[in-house]
């Protein structure tokens, strides 16, 4: 009876130990495999830097990435008006021709920056050339013989804006709309012309042209 009693107790003993040697073996494995999926994901991301971006995406909070987007825009905005290299090269001759036809330097610049971005070799679909896109029938009618020479594109771009400004009483908006749309479509519908295109394209120079004021008025105040 006691031999029986023992052998019972080293039977239950025996599968405890089997238990728990089953468990550690599979807590074991289990540990494995998850490092193995561990590994494979990481490899899946590519490199360090794609996983910390995606942590850094889980982590911060909306609003932080709202201002550092608007951030972001406010810069790319500015560097796209005040950083490029064109403008500072074609600044005098701006300076110059707006002197002469008595035309804020600003709007110019604005209307340079909308049209072409400051590329002098710049040709639109509808067949507009330089700088200040003057079309081939305007040019002629300017005296330009060049349109990708600088000097004489923004020399009769200003010119024909000047024109412009006069035909329609100092009024810049509609100016701008005739620069776009011409002189006989402004007519015709008494005002802004209702295409998306002409309106976007007021909407933009005078985007421009209040950065490029405030930009000349702080240079201005620094001197």
């Amino acid at each position: 009876m006691a031999n029986h009693i023992c052998k019972n107790k080293i039977s239950t003993m025996d599968k405890k130990i089997t238990i728990q040697l089953t468990s550690e073996e599979f807590a074991r494995c289990l540990f494995i495999v998850l490092m193995i999926l561990g590994i494979t994901v990481v490899s899946n991301f590519g490199d360090q830097d794609v996983v910390s971006n995606f942590v850094d995406q889980k982590v911060i909070k909306p609003q932080i990435l709202e201002k550092e987007h608007l951030a972001v825009i406010s810069e790319n905005r500015l560097l796209s008006v005040s950083g490029k290299k064109a403008e500072h090269l074609y600044h005098p001759i701006i300076m110059q021709t707006c002197s002469r036809y008595q035309i804020d330097p600003a709007i110019v610049k604005a209307i340079i920056m909308a049209e072409s971005g400051y590329n002098p070799r710049a040709i639109s679909t509808k067949g507009a050339k330089g700088l200040m896109q003057l079309m081939p029938e305007t040019a002629q009618d300017l005296g330009v013989e060049d349109c990708f020479n600088p000097q004489q594109n923004i020399n009769g771009g200003v010119r024909h804006f000047k024109q412009l400004v006069n035909q329609f009483n100092g009024d810049f908006k509609l100016a701008l709309a005739a620069y776009n749309a011409g002189s006989k479509t402004v007519r015709q519908y008494k005002g802004v012309p209702p295409f998306k295109e002409t309106q976007y394209y007021i909407k933009k120079v005078f985007e421009y042209y209040k950065l490029y004021k405030n930009q000349m008025t702080e240079a201005v105040d620094r001197a």
